[in-house]
């Protein structure tokens, strides 16, 4: 089954908004193995809306209508998609008589033109709205689907998991389940090297997904049921671990901090954060994961070099002579940090995120990670600056890969004796 996205709105063509709903529709999509091979975004204009989605009914099984369903006269999404579809529209009691009791009991009396967003189309399929005011629609007719959706995202998401995915998965042959798999620490194309055979595989599938600093990669498979569709997926994620290890940080997780928090409760360990360039973005993710404080003991912000001297010891003679984005410095904050925190874990992050504070031997992007553990540091140094100007680009791959190293020497024995340094 493939599938088009035309989301209406001139707010959207203008970028007054941020279109979210491509996205989050063809990752679903894809999770439940429809193809989705177009995205458009149009605006309030009836011709212009008109010629898009008559190319996209000839070209596609399912077109998905965003936005438009409101009571106002330049939301035309449900009257074009009628006219197109040859069905007609027709007044409904009661969805009348729903939209009547939830202006009552917001304290107000509703407008004649609500009245509009109360007409149906005839055959059509209601997708009841229970987060908002416009119901959805589903129109079938001479093999051709059409679904719309109010745009809003707090509406469109949960009309779509609750209302539009089941009706889907009814019309699906077989099960389609999927997982996806985080991966940190290597790229796309040399990720894609050492498993492109499984990348061209039919069943199930696995697509590659670059995010900023990791790939996410979606595993999916269509089998009778749904015992043999997971089983397909864990296969395949079996052959994945094989072949790229500890670079797979998570299965189905929201990103590397859920990942260090759940490793750490695992281990009954916990973590401090000193950080300079980050300027407290490491502690701040780890602290959005419900059930961190079981593990983050403290957070210290310390950007002037008084700071790192006075409250995590770091020597005014390193400070001095090597300066404060150094191997050093990064060093002796991580064991200040240790004697402050009394954590199991404590990462010290230094750098320069621009744009300015570079220089020819510490250019822009310039960073420094230790992480403490018992006495024991390992530090490393990275350079993430690929354009000037990037500085929120180097404090996110600086946030990441902090994380990542304490995860590795949670999960990995031998990052012990391969990285530490008494």
């Amino acid at each position: 089954m493939n599938a088009e996205i035309i989301s209406v709105g001139t707010e959207i063509v203008l970028g007054d908004i941020l279109n979210t709903h491509s996205q989050f529709l063809s990752q679903e999509l894809a999770g439940m193995g429809i193809n989705v091979f177009y995205h458009t975004a149009v605006g309030d204009n009836d011709r212009r809306f008109t010629a898009i989605l008559q190319t996209a009914l000839e070209r596609s099984d399912i077109v998905f209508l965003t936005g438009g369903l409101g009571p106002t006269t330049d939301d035309i999404t449900k009257e074009t998609a009628c006219e197109l579809m040859g069905v007609s529209c027709r007044y409904n009691e009661e969805i009348g008589a729903r939209l009547e009791a939830f202006f009552a009991r917001s304290g107000r009396v509703m407008s004649e033109n609500n009245k509009k967003q109360a007409m149906v189309p005839e055959h059509a399929v209601i997708l009841q709205n229970d987060w908002g005011t416009a119901p959805g629609f589903i129109i079938e007719k001479d093999h051709r689907t059409v679904v719309l959706l109010p745009g809003p995202p707090r509406e469109l998401q949960p009309m779509f998991t609750h209302r539009v995915k089941p009706y889907l998965e009814q019309r699906t042959n077989g099960i389609i389940f999927s997982k996806n798999v985080r991966v940190f620490g290597i790229g796309e194309s040399s990720l894609e090297e050492k498993i492109v055979d499984l990348v061209t595989s039919g069943n199930p599938t696995v697509a590659l997904y670059a995010k900023t600093g990791e790939v996410l990669i979606r595993v999916t498979a269509k089998a009778p049921s749904q015992q043999a569709a997971e089983e397909l997926v864990d296969g395949m994620i079996l052959q994945l671990r094989e072949r790229l290890g500890n670079t797979i940080y998570g299965i189905d997780i929201g990103g590397l901090h859920e990942a260090l928090v759940h490793s750490l409760q695992q281990h009954g360990e916990t973590v401090a954060t000193a950080e300079s360039c980050t300027g407290g973005m490491i502690a701040a993710q780890i602290t959005e994961v419900p059930g961190s404080s079981e593990v983050f003991e403290m957070g210290a912000v310390t950007y002037a070099n008084r700071i790192k001297e006075q409250l995590l010891g770091v020597s005014r003679e390193t400070l001095e002579t090597v300066g404060a984005v150094s191997r050093e410095c990064a060093v002796q904050m991580a064991k200040g940090l240790a004697e402050k925190s009394g954590a199991d874990y404590n990462v010290a992050v230094t750098g320069i995120a621009g744009p300015g504070g570079g220089s020819k031997e510490k250019p822009v992007g310039t960073v420094y990670i230790a992480v403490e553990h018992h006495g024991r540091v390992w530090c490393e140094h990275y350079y993430f600056a690929r354009h000037r100007n990037e500085r929120d680009y180097i404090r996110t791959q600086t946030c990441l890969n902090a994380m990542n190293m304490v995860r590795l020497t949670i999960e990995d024995p031998t990052a012990y004796e391969v990285h530490y340094e008494s």
